[in-house]
């Protein structure tokens, strides 16, 4: 076990397309849930969790919402349970522009946090406001700067791209700013629309205008080619990086590995199971307090679906999966189960396939659902 992912479900502000498990921070009982997340962590050592951990992942939600109090209460717990320092490759804490401020940053450092992802989207005020963002573009440059300051030498942007009323130039003139700040890593995503969202709804009803699939597609492939000649290779559909500054944790997902989740709704891949934590913040805080666990379900990983995993996970990767690694993982080779898939996608020109490697070619970027789904057995 390398990696734990720890969930802070608290936001000041929801966004238009966002699905992830979150609640208003208002009248939230934050400091009960801290006090859970102490106890499930704590609980998870006495079972004999490995504390020698490489990476930590706080997402949200936005852990950036916590007040300089409960930050401090919330470092101190995960470098007592988890004991980070002796091991730790990457620290990722998300943070928002609007809510980073130099107190908070600072206590992150003085507690070993290594990495910050800051949740950015796009430079375009305009578009801000449409997707629902609480910051604005001087806010953007003042936290990355700040971050600087105080010492972070490994920062991710994220940004969104095929937004609502986004333009080809809306999104060049984003990708220059974030050029023009050399963070370490950029991570872009096509926005999603999802149910249960703001923007789910508008879609519903006729109200919601989004650049076409051909729009989007040109778009992704001018990503890639600005972020490429600006030196960032990409390594992931949807990230990018400067030598050496790739994300070690979000790797332990696309390579298939193990990881422990702590919080509300998080996810874990623990012993061979999948596993999720209560979503609701009181219901989680009651499980904790009353059961020492949150886990609301649980599931085996059949060695098909590790294959299959392997596969979908794997191909997310420029470099794809390597042919040599999986016989090793689960004894049987790729073409035994995949052959016909694999030469049929590579007549498609969605793979291409070396010694070791197979992978998606630049045109199964742009078109991976389809290729994923090939290796889906049941």
């Amino acid at each position: 076990m390398k990696g734990a992912y720890i969930h802070i479900p608290f936001c000041e502000h929801i966004c238009y397309y966002c699905d992830f498990n979150k609640y208003f921070l208002k009248n939230q009982p934050v400091d009960d849930y801290l006090q859970a997340l102490d106890r499930e962590m704590a609980l998870a050592v006495d079972d004999g969790i490995e504390t020698c951990l490489e990476t930590i992942f706080v997402g949200g939600g936005t852990p950036t919402a916590l007040n300089a109090r409960q930050m401090a209460f919330f470092l101190e717990s995960v470098k007592t349970r988890l004991n980070p320092h002796d091991s730790i490759k990457e620290w990722t804490m998300e943070a928002n522009p609007e809510n980073m401020d130099e107190e908070k940053l600072a206590l992150m450092k003085q507690f070993g946090v290594n990495r910050l992802s800051i949740g950015v989207q796009t430079f375009n005020d305009r578009l801000l406001k449409a997707i629902g963002r609480a910051h604005d573009r001087a806010s953007v440059l003042r936290a990355f700067r700040l971050a600087r300051r105080i010492g972070f030498d490994n920062v991710s942007l994220d940004l969104m791209f095929g937004l609502p009323g986004q333009t080809a130039e809306d999104l060049k003139a984003s990708l220059k700013e974030a050029c023009a700040l050399e963070p370490e890593h950029l991570s872009i995503y096509s926005l999603q629309i999802e149910p249960r969202t703001i923007f789910y709804n508008r879609l519903k009803n006729g109200t919601l205008k989004l650049p076409d699939q051909d729009m989007e597609a040109e778009m992704y492939e001018y990503i890639m080619d600005f972020l490429d000649a600006h030196g960032y290779k990409q390594y992931e559909i949807s990230n990018f990086t400067k030598p050496g500054f790739e994300s070690r944790h979000n790797l332990l997902y696309w390579n298939n590995e193990e990881y422990y989740g702590f919080g509300a709704g998080s996810h874990g891949y623990v012993q061979g199971e999948r596993v999720v934590n209560a979503g609701a913040v009181k219901g989680y805080i009651r499980r904790i307090r009353e059961t020492g666990s949150a886990r609301t379900a649980s599931h085996p990983v059949t060695p098909q679906e590790k294959m299959e995993e392997e596969m979908f996970l794997g191909l997310r990767k420029i470099d794809g999966v390597s042919k040599r690694e999986f016989y090793r993982k689960f004894g049987r080779t790729m073409h035994d189960l995949y052959g016909e898939s694999i030469d049929r996608l590579k007549s498609k020109g969605l793979l291409y396939e070396n010694d070791d490697r197979i992978a998606l070619t630049r045109t199964g970027l742009l078109l991976g659902n389809d290729v994923f789904q090939e290796f889906l057995l049941s």
